[in-house]
């Protein structure tokens, strides 16, 4: 095969990430040639430049016209570009928070940011990776920072338990994963995504069993990556041992590339095909998960086991979303969306674009509530209470409003949003979500969903009351500040109160930036 000489302009699509590996691999050097006193400085502010500088380059990239990047491996367009901004947000938002929490614990060094800045390389790579094999080498790159990162903090059972676990599972997923590619593989011969759909429409009128099992396969190993009952089991033990700042970056920026590859590999596949599989597995699967992840999260009064109950029962309302996409109309076949489709498109085409619209509203609303929550979470906990389990219990919260009245507020913010309650940015995304749901006939479960919803909103609820109606514990200890989580809470706080009341702005520019998907 004759490869085409590659030029500058063949690396474009490639800078966000280029910029993070960059950016990650100073910070190592400069743990070798400077002493720790001098490097300390620096080292998370260079991750959230490298951060703002890769989410500046995704917002240019969106207006790119979509095309096959690096011999058909990956594709740029707006769909991969907003993820990587979502993921660059989650990034820097993270790093801020983990500035005080690393400080408080003698750990601040120059490979946990490094670490989280390969973690999110791998996490923009694999939003425009187009072909399994990349995606599989793209999921294990993050995975395996991730890892890492799970069990940075070595004194203590807690990080090391939870990493422990979070690789076991985590490797087994990726099996399950790598063993469905290989089944399509088998059946189409062929890894290339947009390659793949004409010779699987074939194979489903010959080797239905092989095609039907490698889907299921795959999708059970991204349900895994989005926290997905009844792959979830890992979640709340990782969640509550892993760093809390890594907590953040997990929640946020691990979930938002997950979805972003599940969405692009089933709707590419999918193409041209009548199969209702697509749209009975992930039904399937937001119903599970909406219900069983609201459920769990009631009784918790750990507060970070609680929000990591609350984002399973997240990536429910975002299946919700997944499985709109595909809906079809009797008789026809499923197709891509595109602007130039969308112009004469059926009602039917325009609502599924709308799902898709709501999902990437939903993720980069849940990155701003998530990551601000647990910069909280951050702030609250001491370093002495965590292998007690007692330093994220709500009683922590108790009387907050009483001696940080900014932290308070921005904490309910958080809490509003997150359980979907006007007018944050949070309502705005579920919003956008449940109508494109019942534009598409998807009733019932839209109802399952908004019930659960309201649900949930009573252990977020709980959360405020106890901030502002108890008060202060006796003997409570005083409450450290460190300028990058308070930047990481205002920051966080105006993003979820704007974008909740101006809301159009960023949904209008998301319709207007071109084709929405695919090429």
């Amino acid at each position: 095969m004759n490869l085409p000489n590659l030029t500058l302009a063949d690396f474009l699509p490639l800078l966000p990430a280029i910029i993070m590996v960059v950016a990650a691999c100073v910070l190592l050097l400069s743990e070798v040639f400077l002493s720790a006193t001098a490097s300390r400085g620096y080292q998370a502010v260079l991750t959230v430049v490298a951060a703002v500088a890769s989410g500046a380059v995704a917002v240019g990239l969106m207006f790119e016209p979509p095309q096959e990047v690096f011999l058909g491996f990956g594709v740029l367009d707006p769909f991969s570009s907003f993820l990587t901004l979502v993921v660059s947000v989650g990034l820097g938002l993270a790093a801020l928070s983990a500035v005080g929490f690393l400080r408080k614990r003698g750990a601040e060094r120059g490979e946990f940011y490094a670490l989280m800045l390969f973690a999110s390389a791998g996490m923009s790579l694999l939003a425009m990776s187009s072909e399994f094999i990349t995606i599989f080498v793209n999921i294990e790159v993050l995975s395996i920072a991730t890892y890492a990162l799970t069990a940075y903090l070595r004194r203590g059972t807690r990080p090391s338990e939870a990493g422990f676990k979070y690789f076991i599972l985590g490797a087994f997923s990726s099996a399950i994963l790598l063993y469905g590619t290989a089944l399509l593989y088998g059946a189409t011969g062929t890894t290339k995504l947009n390659d793949m759909a004409g010779p699987l429409q074939q194979a489903l009128s010959t080797t239905p069993a092989l095609v039907y099992v490698g889907a299921v396969l795959i999708a059970a190993g991204f349900a895994f990556k989005v926290a997905a009952v009844p792959f979830h089991m890992w979640t709340p033990d990782v969640y509550e041992g892993a760093p809390t700042p890594v907590t953040a970056l997990m929640s946020a920026g691990v979930k938002a590339a997950a979805f972003a590859s599940l969405v692009r590999v089933f709707v590419t596949v999918g193409k041209d095909m009548n199969s209702q599989l697509p749209l009975m597995l992930f039904a399937t699967l937001a119903l599970l998960t909406m219900i069983a992840g609201n459920l769990m999260a009631i009784p918790q009064r750990n507060v970070k086991r609680m929000l990591a109950y609350s984002s399973i029962a997240h990536a429910g309302y975002l299946l919700l979303g997944v499985a709109a996409l595909f809906v079809v109309a009797p008789g026809e076949s499923f197709r891509l969306l595109s602007a130039s489709s969308l112009s004469g498109g059926t009602p039917l085409d325009v609502a599924r674009s709308d799902a898709l619209r709501g999902i990437l509203y939903y993720l980069l609303a849940y990155t701003f509530s998530a990551t601000g929550a647990f910069a909280m979470v951050s702030a609250l906990e001491r370093r002495e209470d965590e292998e007690k389990g007692t330093a994220w219990d709500l009683e922590r919260f108790a009387g907050l409003a009483q001696r940080r009245p900014g932290w308070a507020f921005a904490m309910a913010a958080f809490m509003l949003s997150l359980g979907g309650i006007p007018p944050t940015v949070g309502f705005m995304s579920k919003l956008l979500i449940f109508q494109a749901a019942i534009d598409v006939g998807l009733v019932g479960l839209t109802v399952v969903a908004v019930l659960s919803s309201a649900a949930g909103a009573y252990y977020y609820l709980r959360v405020v009351v106890y901030m502002f109606m108890h008060p202060v514990p006796e003997g409570a200890q005083p409450l450290e500040r460190h300028w990058g989580t308070e930047a990481a809470l205002v920051i966080s706080t105006v993003a979820v109160v704007l974008l909740g009341i101006l809301p159009g702005h960023v949904t209008d520019w998301l319709a207007q930036a071109g084709t929405l998907f695919g090429r």
